[in-house]
């Protein structure tokens, strides 16, 4: 898969300017309804013989719209496009969003960025996609503007699963509640977190039970406070594990957010290493313990717990 900053960075062959068919959208989580999309229009590319392109976002919209919104993004940018890759597009183009961006009108942002690429074919649209400023952008407008030119318009149909239209946003409600399997199954792969080791305060090393503080992205969304069964990856090896998401409350008060993951059966020091941590189930949520006692005796249990869930049946 390409990845290019503008349509027309598509090189082209001895023909001239290679045909293609594009769809686009911010493509956050690259969850199930995507994946069916996308799907879709893979094999009609290929039926076409037609590059696939899709068109998306570096930031995303809402960090310009809404710049004091954090913890927002399902996947990080690199992990996206590693979503994508997977689901076949052959070009990737992320255009570059900034505040005098968004208020283009949508004709104009078509004319601009889309439409001026010479061998457009199809353009392939999301049931509810809009875009523009006010988003006035719609299948009507479009279609408008592409009749003439000879661009075939197919819009998408909505894709329900398990009764429910699946949206980004109805990933990041479930997230924040800590329903994890739900989650799950809606991406149809467990939900991670890519962070960097640093320096904690090393109380679970006191107690026994020493585990890595995960930095991660301010842009990228943390699952609701509390106790996880998790698998870490640590330079292509996986490790069983659980991780918490807190305060650390039986030890202070606090309003900052840490991300705490013990790996079982592993004692090496990996400061500002990266770590891939996928979420699998919620044990519990978060609590604050009368005395260390009691704390180191419920970890114990979440780590059973943890282990009964991980056990190969």
């Amino acid at each position: 898969m390409k990845i290019l900053h503008n349509l027309h960075d598509i090189p082209q062959d001895q023909h001239g300017w290679p045909a293609i068919g594009l769809t686009i959208g911010n493509f956050d989580g690259v969850h199930i309804g995507h994946s069916e999309l996308l799907k879709k229009i893979k094999a009609d590319c290929q039926r076409k013989n037609l590059l696939f392109v899709v068109v998306t976002f570096v930031p995303h919209p809402q960090k310009i719209l809404q710049p004091d919104k954090e913890r927002f993004l399902i996947n990080s940018y690199e992990q996206r496009r590693n979503l994508l890759r997977d689901q076949g597009v052959d070009v990737l183009v992320e255009l570059k969003f900034t505040r005098d961006f968004s208020t283009l009108r949508a004709e104009d942002f078509l004319k601009q960025y889309l439409l001026s690429y010479p061998n457009l074919k199809d353009f392939y649209l999301g049931y509810d996609f809009a875009f523009g400023a006010n988003k006035e952008g719609d299948f009507d407008l479009v279609k408008s503007i592409c009749d003439p030119l000879g661009i075939e318009i197919e819009i998408q149909p909505k894709f329900e699963f398990q009764g429910e239209v699946v949206s980004s946003s109805s990933i990041r409600a479930r997230l924040l509640s800590g329903k994890i399997d739900e989650v799950e199954n809606i991406l149809q792969r467990p939900f991670h977190l890519e962070g960097v080791v640093v320096k904690g305060e090393g109380r679970g090393k006191k107690i026994g039970f020493p585990t890595a503080n995960i930095q991660v992205s301010q842009d990228l969304i943390v699952p609701h406070k509390g106790v996880y069964v998790t698998r870490t990856i640590y330079k292509g090896m996986t490790y069983q594990s659980v991780t918490n998401i807190g305060n650390n409350p039986t030890f202070k008060d606090t309003d900052q957010l840490s991300i705490e993951t013990n790996l079982f059966d592993f004692n090496s020091d990996i400061y500002g290493e990266l770590l891939d941590i996928q979420f699998l189930h919620k044990i519990r949520d978060e609590k604050k313990f009368s005395t260390v006692n009691d704390l180191i005796n419920q970890i114990k249990s979440d780590i059973q717990v943890a282990q009964n869930y991980l056990r190969p049946e």
